[in-house]
């Protein structure tokens, strides 16, 4: 296979690896990378980008082990260890159906770089409201308070990520703090509800763009997972630690800032982005 598009690919998996976790948008931002590299335009690029999320899941994975296992361990005789997978499930169902019913129309028509700019600015400017809000609005100080009805509302609000740009974690962690949940709550069961979501939009879409894989694609999806998973492990752990005693105001200047450059670079022919 071309050097030069294994190298391409590596990128992407970094790009996927540093941005599926924060609240900057994973998409938004392989769509840009793709749109700059080339070589990721097609429909196989498109299986590309979902696929190589399974990287960052595996990330997540291996960072929550230990509250994985003792779940898994629990789920006959622990009653917090099954409300907390039902949880999950529930968070997950929305964006099965809202996915399985939009899921091509959004592809077709949203997965533009102008589209992306756009939700960046927008994401930016809710983050900012979000962070503003009083700290009394705080009711659910971790994950295993949670019910049922609020892990349903977080899976509503995950379906706005369909929206490229939009952030999945993005929507997840400020939609629940909206919602009540404290930062570290919020962040917590943004990563476990990516693990059952992104796996199956990654197994989704591999199962249904088959016609346009081949054996020979191995190499670039293996070196994309790889950077993906590393990248990846090396931000979550870094998150957790930041949002110990930082909000997610930064984050939100870069997606205004960001979104702005992309536009007026656009706009005025500075760089050709490719839908």
């Amino acid at each position: 296979m071309d050097t030069v598009l294994l190298i391409k690919a590596a990128i992407m998996g970094i790009v996927e690896g540093l941005t599926e976790f924060l609240p900057i948008s994973s998409t938004g931002h392989l769509i840009l990378a793709g749109s700059l590299l080339g070589g990721f335009e097609d429909a196989r690029g498109k299986v590309f980008d979902i696929a190589i999320q399974t990287g960052a899941i595996l990330a997540v994975v291996i960072v929550y082990w230990q509250r994985l296992r003792e779940t898994a361990a629990g789920l006959g005789n622990d009653a917090r260890a099954r409300r907390f997978v039902l949880n999950v499930l529930i968070g997950f169902l929305p964006a099965v159906v809202l996915g399985l019913l939009f899921g091509k129309v959004i592809k077709e028509h949203l997965f533009t770089p102008i589209v992306v700019a756009s939700t960046f600015i927008i994401g930016g400017v809710i983050i900012l409201w979000a962070e503003r809000r009083p700290q009394s609005a705080v009711r659910i100080q971790d994950v295993d308070q949670m019910s049922p009805m609020d892990a349903l509302k977080v899976g509503f609000v995950q379906c706005l990520a369909m929206v490229p740009g939009t952030s999945r974690s993005g929507a997840t962690i400020i939609g629940g703090m909206l919602l009540g949940l404290s930062r570290k709550a919020a962040t917590d069961f943004s990563f476990f509800l990516a693990i059952p979501t992104l796996i199956g939009a990654g197994l989704y879409s591999l199962y249904k763009e088959r016609s346009v894989l081949s054996t020979g694609d191995i190499p670039l999806f293996a070196v994309g997972l790889l950077f993906s998973f590393i990248s990846a492990w090396i931000c979550v752990r870094w998150l957790l630690r930041y949002i110990a005693s930082h909000s997610f105001v930064p984050f939100a200047w870069y997606r205004i800032a960001f979104g702005i450059v992309v536009l007026v670079t656009a706009f005025t022919g500075v760089v050709t982005w490719a839908d």
